[in-house]
């Protein structure tokens, strides 16, 4: 490891922020004794704040209809072979029923772009789900919506919404999406959302089609900047039904470099060991957590709907991601230093 890319990871470390080129350098100088090095530094600052604490998210994808054509995803409107299901308000309810008993604090309901799940349904949801558990948060990952129906969401009693702005360079973006959607668009989103005080999380894929150190520095600067509350990143999975389906998938060793490298940038941030690290290597949360990471999102949907929110080939649904299985990912966790704790998992203030 290079005395210059060592001094660009303490300036970090020390709070301080980095340029676009510093950014692409550590990138580009990635090697398992820079990523055992990032991740040394990673430890210690999520350590400091949130001890050896993994916070869990009952994980509810509550439709697959979709409006998108994004050339990424399996559920886009053009993939006719996609199988479409939407979830009842009772269903939503009843999944979080056994998710509080199961011990989740915070469910996050996840969705396609689908105008069915209009305001008046979903302020309807939230409320009752609000009602029913007033030491839960709720969490939204429904895409691009207006200003107002986010305040309609808010006021509604949501307390989080994830959106991936999935690269912040404008051109990479027009590459991975049809031109009815735009990057200023997606940060105008996240900006509304910062606005109406939601904990608002932001993401990128990692080894995405036509990615490349720079683009990637830019998500790195972008997170520099706007310091979100979370932070979704994985790896690229091709699915079988897109347009990218003979792209290779991204790379584990990257997206955990990547993890410390976020810990570091902004220490208070919610990072989750995402599902498709856990789909692409048997140990990839776990990797994840030892990473820097320290929020993991078991499925709580109903077992008959998982198979069909296919986002990418080969996404796992059962097991150990499996809500169910809570028991085992306490032992898993446990067996390298970490715990889950019941808890609404906010992010700490610094």
């Amino acid at each position: 490891m290079d005395n210059q890319l060592k001094s660009l990871a303490l300036r970090l470390y020390s709070g301080e922020g980095l340029s676009l080129q510093e950014f692409e350098y550590i990138i580009e100088h990635y090697s398992p004794e820079a990523a055992k090095f990032f991740g040394n530094l990673a430890e210690e600052k999520r350590k400091e704040i949130y001890d050896n604490k993994i916070y869990v998210r009952g994980l509810i994808e509550i439709g697959n209809y979709c409006k998108n054509d994004c050339y990424y995803c399996g559920i886009r409107k053009s993939n006719k072979t996609c199988e479409r299901y939407r979830l009842s308000k009772e269903d939503i309810l009843l999944c979080c029923d056994e998710g509080y008993t199961l011990g989740f604090r915070t469910f996050v309901l996840q969705g396609g772009e689908d105008t069915f799940w209009n305001d008046d349904f979903l302020c309807d949801v939230i409320s009752s789900i609000k009602s029913r558990y007033s030491d839960c948060a709720v969490t939204l990952s429904l895409g691009e919506r207006s200003f107002d129906s986010y305040k309609k969401l808010r006021d509604a009693g949501a307390d989080r919404y994830l959106l991936r702005h999935e690269t912040a360079d404008s051109e990479h973006y027009a590459l991975l999406h049809p031109q009815n959607l735009t990057l200023e668009n997606r940060i105008r989103c996240l900006k509304d959302l910062r606005e109406l005080g939601f904990q608002m999380g932001c993401g990128f894929m990692v080894g995405s089609p036509y990615q490349t150190a720079k683009t990637l520095a830019k998500d790195l600067e972008f997170i520099q900047n706007f310091k979100p509350d979370m932070c979704g990143i994985g790896p690229f999975i091709p699915h079988k039904d897109t347009p990218f389906k003979d792209f290779k998938p991204g790379s584990l060793e990257l997206t955990c470099y990547l993890l410390s490298i976020i810990r570091i940038i902004y220490p208070p941030v919610l990072l989750p060991a995402t599902t498709a690290l856990g789909t692409i290597h048997p140990n990839g949360r776990e990797l994840g957590i030892k990473a820097g990471a320290n929020v993991i999102m078991p499925n709580l949907s109903p077992l008959e709907v998982r198979k069909k929110y296919m986002l990418y080939d080969n996404k796992i649904a059962t097991g150990e991601e499996s809500a169910q299985s809570i028991k085992l990912l306490k032992e898993k966790m446990a067996s390298i230093g970490y715990r889950i704790v019941t808890d609404r998992g906010d992010r700490k203030e610094i």
